[in-house]
């Protein structure tokens, strides 16, 4: 290729090469920026440069000038602290294998200078966390966005672990038919919030363990199911198991507030019960995993209504029976 046909990517060239090596403590030379053009087959003067730095600079790229120690690109599409929260999200997400982890963190490197990639690429070894086997978990979430926007069901087969360390069919690989609502990121999981046209209510699926998602050509159903927000929804879940909704009256100590705030969100009303105890209505859906929350946390109390309270009773008595 001549080299006059070269110089349309002379601009590209440049700022690939600021992108990629320079920062506020390694900025590039014009000898330097000069010897990589020429490796890309593209002649160039000193004087051009500062021409091209200038169109660069008009086209609001934030190309600093360290005066003969060269050029430095300033401002980024991310700032350093912006790329380690995110590196620390890939790095710590259950439902990204591993290989797509480093996958990931390695595009999100381009994002800065490699002497600042450095930075990103110790943080790749802070956490040992167990990854899912689904390779393909962010193009079931892909299809589902799909979908959803598209306003159409979706069917699936659900999987499940069998003793040999197995995902396998459940139901002898029955496809699920769902309207697919919201996606929710909880307990370190991608999980769908979807009406579940046999079972006729809501369930809760883990991305990670559905297979084969089809778009279907039916329309969603059951719309008006689904009005409050996956915010509002996860504060009322546990454990992404579905259960009746109900307002829990619950009473505990004062050092407690603090937990209680944290998973049912600070616009709680708290009664101030006297003698270092509060109470507290929450809405939540009951269930098994609920009890087990209540359980787990030495200090809280059902109080009302007193349905819930002997449902949480029955559930303390069949669990004791296991250690008879």
């Amino acid at each position: 290729m001549a080299k006059g046909a070269n110089q349309k990517k002379k601009l590209f060239c440049i700022l690939e090469l600021l992108q990629r090596e320079s920062d506020e403590l390694h900025p590039i030379s014009t000898e330097r920026i000069i010897e990589y053009l020429a490796a890309n087959d593209i002649s160039a003067e000193r004087k051009s440069i500062y021409d091209d730095v200038q169109a660069l600079q008009e086209l609001s790229y934030d190309v600093i000038s360290s005066g003969r120690k060269g050029y430095y690109l300033g401002a980024r599409e991310f700032e350093l602290a912006e790329l380690k929260l995110l590196v620390d999200a890939v790095q710590s997400s259950k439902f990204l294998t591993e290989k797509k982890s480093n996958e990931l963190i390695k595009k999100l490197s381009r994002f800065c200078s490699r002497h600042t990639a450095g930075k990103l690429q110790r943080q790749v070894h802070v956490f040992d966390r167990v990854k899912t086997m689904n390779e393909r978990v962010l193009y079931l979430v892909d299809t589902i966005h799909e979908a959803i926007a598209e306003n159409r069901m979706i069917s699936f087969q659900y999987m499940k672990w069998n003793g040999k360390k197995e995902l396998v069919p459940r139901h002898e690989g029955k496809r699920y038919l769902v309207s697919p609502y919201i996606l929710m990121w909880e307990e370190e999981n991608y999980y769908l919030v979807a009406y579940d046209e046999q079972a006729d209510g809501r369930r809760y699926y883990r991305v990670d363990k559905m297979a084969d998602i089809r778009i279907e050509a039916e329309q969603r159903t059951h719309s008006e199911e689904f009005t409050e927000n996956a915010a509002l929804l996860s504060k009322k879940t546990f454990g992404m198991y579905d259960g009746k909704e109900e307002r829990v009256r619950i009473s505990f100590e004062e050092p407690l507030l603090g937990v209680v705030l944290d998973r049912f969100g600070t616009d709680v009303i708290l009664l101030d019960k006297g003698e270092g105890r509060y109470e507290a209505a929450v809405d939540v859906q009951v269930s098994q995993q609920f009890f087990g929350w209540i359980c787990g946390v030495t200090g809280v109390k059902i109080v009302g209504p007193d349905r819930v309270a002997d449902a949480y009773k029955e559930h303390l008595k069949k669990q004791s029976k296991l250690y008879e």
